[in-house]
């Protein structure tokens, strides 16, 4: 679960880690993620995509809770979320699953890296809410990646634009 949901939503691990049930409200399909367990205390309200929710659905049936009860619980102890150790060893252990090599400084942050430049075309405002970003700049600086396709769909739609407006 850990992985789709840093992965659908572009967010810390930190904070998908501390998430509360009622951080989570499946009805309206959106997440409160809370200042107090966000890296740059940026509590705010985004939606969540069907794939989160169905697996935050699957969740809740296979492991009924409600309120202040963790979304990821500790395995050893339900009263505390999973540890950020827990969760770096869980990262390591699907890369050797996958049989993928350990890439140094990327783990659970490459998924944050992804989210943004798969949403580059986004508005800059909904795009760092989503990711969790306070500066707008941040992910345009840091975490969007260029690539030869997207560049190529830019001068097509450029293309697009300057034709339909008879330049």
């Amino acid at each position: 679960m850990a992985l789709i949901l840093a992965n659908e939503t572009g967010n810390r691990i930190g904070a998908i880690r501390q998430l509360r049930w009622s951080d989570i409200d499946l009805k309206r399909g959106v997440v409160n993620w809370r200042a107090e367990t966000d890296k740059i205390g940026f509590e705010r309200e985004t939606p969540l995509t069907d794939v989160a929710i169905a697996t935050l659905v699957e969740t809740q049936e296979q492991r009924p809770a409600i309120g202040d009860a963790w979304v990821m619980p500790a395995p050893k102890d339900p009263s505390r979320p999973c540890s950020k150790h827990l969760m770096k060893n869980w990262w390591k252990d699907a890369e050797s699953l996958a049989d993928l090599g350990h890439i140094d400084r990327l783990g659970w942050h490459g998924l944050r890296r992804k989210f943004g430049t798969e949403l580059k075309y986004a508005p800059t405002r909904g795009l760092r809410e989503l990711g969790g970003w306070k500066d707008f700049t941040t992910p345009l600086r840091y975490y969007q990646q260029s690539d030869e396709e997207s560049m190529r769909e830019a001068l097509a739609a450029r293309r697009t634009r300057r034709s339909a407006s008879g330049d």
